[in-house]
Order: structure tokens, then C-alpha cells, then sequence
């Protein structure tokens, strides 16, 4: 029997944007799967019943993969893949493993030889760095900055100076609602003349994106608090 595939399903980032960012072949690999490998049960049952209405939710397979789960890849995702079934992995936002523990599922799969099929779909880094009119030849995605003070002042400085030494973009993130924190740090401590780009609720009708030098964001007044929010440096 042939070995099953892992498709890897983005998701959309903002509410009721799958028609404009999802593309149908999205819509026909979820008709087909029914083994799901979700990072929240309850959000990704809901996301692909709003795909796909007619799917019957009830007698689909989910394993949830967050935080404070154990899934079993030997006994929930590769005894589906040897019997001959696809299985899908779904973030809960953008794309799989792109700043996303998926990777490690992945990662299983190559380790037996089974084919791996990524979808195309909305990335919010990507789509943020295409929009700030910044360096896309050279660029980096460093994740979350850290939460200590000291140490994100001191991580701040690092990124500023690697981005005027190489050219190169630097991107990162902030749980939402310390996003004005990490704001009034990258006001406080770069380079006036630094540009840096925030580029929040991409893809949703209230999407901003805008790329100034320090120096004027200084003197802008931007509401990001709660908001998903991706900001570069330059």
C-alpha cells in the first residue's frame, strides 16, 4: 500500500478573508482529508467548516498539537500515513510551521520518507516585509524579542546595528497586547534616522501598514494594542 501524504494547510489571519486569500485547491484538499493535526481543536473545527460547509465535522479525525498537548507521532500521525491516508496540518493562523512548532512534524515525516506538500497561503511576515519597502534579497525573522527589560533594549541595539552593517531586514513580533510596549522600546532606543515598519491586521478590512524613520513615528499617533502586529527594521 502507498504511504499517505502531510499536507500542510495555511490558514487565513484575519476573520472572513478565506475567499480572498485562500485558494480553491485549499477548499479541495480539506473536502478530501479527514485526519487534521490542529494547534486549537476548537478554532481549527470552526475554520474548516467555514471552508468547507458541507464537511462532516463529526466523523473527522483531530489531534491538537499546542502548547500543553502530547501527540503521539508514531501513533496519531504515522500509523494514518503507512494505512494510506492524507493527513493535514493546520496552524491557527497563516502558515505551518513559520514561527509555529509544526516543524518538528514535519521534520518526523521526512525522517520516513513521506512526502511533504505545502499550500499556498497568506504569511503575514512575508506579507508585511513585500509591503514595508524594505531589503526582500536579505532579510531575517527573528521571532519574539525578549520580555526582560534589559535584555530587549540590549536585542533592540544587536538588530539595529546587524541591519545597518548588512542591509539586512530585520523582522519580528509581539504578543499583541504588549505591542505598544515594544513600540515605545524601538522609539526609545534606535536611531532616529532607523526606519522601521508596522504592518497590523494584514489582510482584514482594517489593515495598516505604513514604514517611517523613528523620528517620525515619534511624533505619529498609532492604536496597535490587542492588534496581530509585525514590525521591521531597517
Amino acid at each position: 500500500m502507498n504511504k499517505g501524504k502531510l499536507y500542510l494547510i495555511p490558514t487565513i489571519l484575519s476573520a472572513d478573508s478565506q475567499e480572498a486569500v485562500l485558494p480553491s485547491i485549499i477548499t479541495n484538499h480539506i473536502k478530501e482529508i479527514n485526519i487534521f493535526i490542529v494547534e486549537n481543536l476548537r478554532t481549527a473545527r470552526r475554520h474548516i467548516k467555514k471552508i468547507v460547509r458541507e464537511k462532516d465535522i463529526d466523523n473527522t479525525t483531530f489531534y491538537s498539537y499546542g502548547k500543553h498537548d502530547t501527540l503521539s507521532l508514531e501513533e496519531d500521525f504515522l500509523l494514518h500515513i503507512l494505512s494510506g491516508k492524507n493527513v493535514g496540518l493546520l496552524s491557527e493562523a497563516g502558515l505551518p510551521c513559520i514561527a509555529d512548532p509544526g516543524s518538528k512534524i514535519v521534520e518526523y515525516a521526512h525522517d520516513f520518507q513521506i512526502e511533504v506538500v505545502p499550500l499556498v497561503g497568506p504569511s503575514s511576515i512575508l506579507l508585511a516585509l513585500m509591503a514595508s519597502g524594505m531589503s526582500g534579497q536579505n532579510f531575517a525573522f527573528t521571532g519574539y524579542l525578549p520580555i526582560d527589560t534589559k535584555e530587549r533594549i540590549r536585542t533592540i541595539k544587536q538588530l539595529e546595528l546587524l541591519a545597518k552593517k548588512t542591509g539586512q531586514t530585520q523582522i519580528f513580533m509581539e504578543t499583541p497586547y504588549r505591542n505598544h510596549q515594544l513600540l515605545d522600546a524601538l522609539k526609545a532606543q534606535c536611531n532616529n534616522k532607523t526606519k522601521l515598519c508596522i504592518a497590523a491586521n494584514i489582510t482584514s478590512p482594517n489593515e495598516f501598514i505604513q514604514t517611517k524613520i523613528i523620528e517620525e513615528w515619534k511624533q505619529t499617533k498609532v492604536n496597535i494594542h490587542k492588534q496581530p502586529t509585525i514590525f521591521l527594521i531597517s
